[in-house]
């Protein structure tokens, strides 16, 4: 087995059909026709990446990537169902109703310029601007980013390719990167996310050459645009292993470019509110995950930002001597006009959330019609869980405020009026925070 950094041109491992673990039975018929229609042609074609990675681990396989030689144009001239996008590197999809098979062309060494068109493009920082050089499937190896994702299954004879010593890895539970840690970085800093999303997921350790520049390396986050930042955050915190993650990510330092509105709440209390409510709220969505119920972005932000906002009515409260009630709308937008810069929480989103907090303050207010009004609101149930939450971090009158709504949205409506001139009576009311 040859050194993972050389950068040896066709040497590879072969591993047999008699020593893998892979069937047929369990790859995608859509990626089979793909590949075989490719092969027809006189092409390469392999299953390459995650999906080799997962069925050898014995997992199910998300999605199925093909590597081949055959360049964009040529796979869309194959392949009537497919379409090519991307900028940075062009992509084959090819659609067969809601899976799609992701086809790309080998990449070859950036340096390679030897097509006009097919432009390698780098920033100051190091980061891949443009990726567009297409290579042999030995270069394509080298290009890829961890040793275990560069496994390429041939459905001709069974055959595994192993160019970089993935399957040692693999088997050893090390996630290591392919070349150079610190220069894969600054070609692409969300290969730092990558690295702690798979040793959570797949509970692996992180090869202390490839962990060593992430503390160092992790501003450069700051260069990736908000939209994809957004969808690596959903990868991160809601793929059922969220709570690992978050670990890891405070560990590498990434945590506080992703989410600098709550870390700056970190550093007073180490053991705090924030930091109890995130740990609860992850750990639910794990939870839910691992017993395939719904999880919704907005509810798990609405969590994450809740003490940011009320620690930034409070400074609005003294600043500009506005009502609480304003205070906090001005919060609302603060907080979100300052992470949506770093992570594009679409506007879909942000208004259920908004919804959800303006909710915890309402709930506080249960008199005359206004218990009943609350319970029709569409957003009732998510802001109920942010209060139990709360409660249960918290403890106090809150409690007792979770406990009577609990009780007031499973009881009959006999029972419900009574429970509001309960409230009349004993006048109790809840301060403000």
């Amino acid at each position: 087995m040859f050194h993972h950094q050389e950068r040896q041109e066709s040497h590879y491992i072969s591993i047999s059909r008699k020593e893998h673990n892979i069937s047929h039975k369990n790859i995608s018929e859509n990626a089979l026709k793909v590949l075989y229609r490719l092969n027809k042609q006189g092409y390469e074609a392999y299953l390459v990446g995650g999906c080799i990675r997962d069925l050898l681990l014995g997992k199910t396989p998300k999605d199925f990537d093909i590597a081949t030689n055959a360049t964009p144009e040529q796979v869309q001239k194959i392949f009537r169902n497919c379409r090519l996008i991307g900028r940075r590197f062009r992509l084959a999809h090819i659609m067969f109703g809601k899976e799609i098979i992701e086809v790309a062309t080998f990449r070859g060494e950036h340096d390679d310029q030897s097509e006009q068109k097919n432009i390698s493009k780098r920033s100051q920082s190091g980061m891949l601007l443009r990726d567009n050089v297409y290579g042999t499937i030995e270069q394509d190896a080298v290009r890829r980013d961890f040793t275990m994702n560069a496994l390429y299954y041939n459905v001709k004879d069974y055959t595994i390719r192993d160019y970089c010593g993935g399957l040692s890895d693999l088997q050893n539970g090390i996630i290591r990167l392919i070349g150079d840690p610190e220069t894969r970085y600054r070609e692409d800093p969300v290969r730092m996310l990558r690295t702690i999303r798979f040793a959570a997921k797949l509970n692996m350790n992180i090869e202390p050459a490839t962990a060593e520049p992430i503390k160092k390396l992790a501003p450069l986050l700051k260069n990736i645009p908000s939209a994809r930042l957004f969808d690596e955050s959903l990868k991160l915190l809601q793929s059922g292993y969220g709570y690992d993650t978050y670990i890891l990510l405070k560990q590498f330092n990434l945590f506080e470019q992703l989410f600098p509105v709550v870390e700056r709440l970190f550093i007073q209390n180490h053991n705090g509110n924030v930091e109890k409510i995130i740990a609860q709220v992850l750990k639910n969505t794990d939870y839910r995950i691992a017993n395939e119920q719904r999880v919704n972005p907005a509810y798990l932000y609405a969590v994450f930002f809740w003490y940011p906002i009320i620690e930034q009515t409070q400074l609005n409260c003294v600043e500009s001597g506005l009502q609480y009630y304003d205070s906090f709308s001005m919060a609302i937008n603060d907080i979100l006009c300052e992470q949506c810069r770093i992570i594009a929480i679409p506007k879909r989103l942000t208004a259920i959330m908004s919804d959800i907090w303006r909710l915890q303050l309402r709930m506080k207010k249960r008199e005359g019609k206004r218990a009943f009004v609350i319970l029709e609101h569409q957003k009732f149930r998510a802001a109920y869980d942010l209060l139990e939450m709360r409660a249960s971090v918290e403890k106090g009158e809150l409690l007792d405020l979770a406990k009577w709504w609990d009780e007031f949205q499973h009881v009959s409506t006999e029972r419900k009026i009574a429970m509001i001139k309960q409230l009349g009576k004993t006048n109790k009311r809840f301060t403000k925070r």
